[in-house]
């Protein structure tokens, strides 16, 4: 059996090797997760767009997560990377005081808004800090307001 591991860098290879002692291989492409309540994750294992080389970024370089159909992709800075997980698993295993999801397909990271315009009905525009615009729908809007203290 594989298993992915979502959890804090503290206790990851304790964890791990806890895990493959008792026979239980980790493959950070599992469909199985195995998640460590209240704790949010370090790093996440992404693919390079390019050349599909598999890496762990840290969370704090992460400007947005957006999901396309079944492709998620991961946008920091520098660079757009994919990951096999879903929208709904990384908002569980990323700091909600740092991340925040603002439609059905976008996460944002809180620190990397440049600018919040609002818009009509119920909406607002974040500029993030590589300058891709993204909007705040209606479902998200009062979790938005309150996240922003607005």
């Amino acid at each position: 059996m594989k298993i992915q591991l979502a959890v804090s860098d503290e206790n990851y290879e304790e964890v791990k090797n806890f895990l493959i002692s008792k026979g239980i291989e980790i493959d950070d492409e599992s469909e199985f997760v195995l998640t460590q309540r209240d704790k949010y994750v370090g790093h996440i294992t992404v693919r390079t767009v390019k050349t599909g080389e598999k890496m762990h970024i840290s969370v704090s370089d992460i400007v947005l997560i957006e999901s396309y159909g079944h492709t998620v992709e991961v946008v920091t800075a520098e660079d757009t990377y994919t990951t096999g997980d879903r929208l709904y698993q990384l908002i569980n295993m990323l700091d909600t005081q740092k991340f925040l999801r603002v439609s059905n397909s976008v996460i944002i990271s809180k620190k990397m808004v440049k600018q919040i315009r609002p818009s009509v009905s119920m909406k607002f525009v974040l500029t993030m800090s590589n300058g891709r615009k993204i909007d705040v729908t209606r479902s998200y809007y009062n979790n938005f307001k309150e996240a922003f203290n607005i």
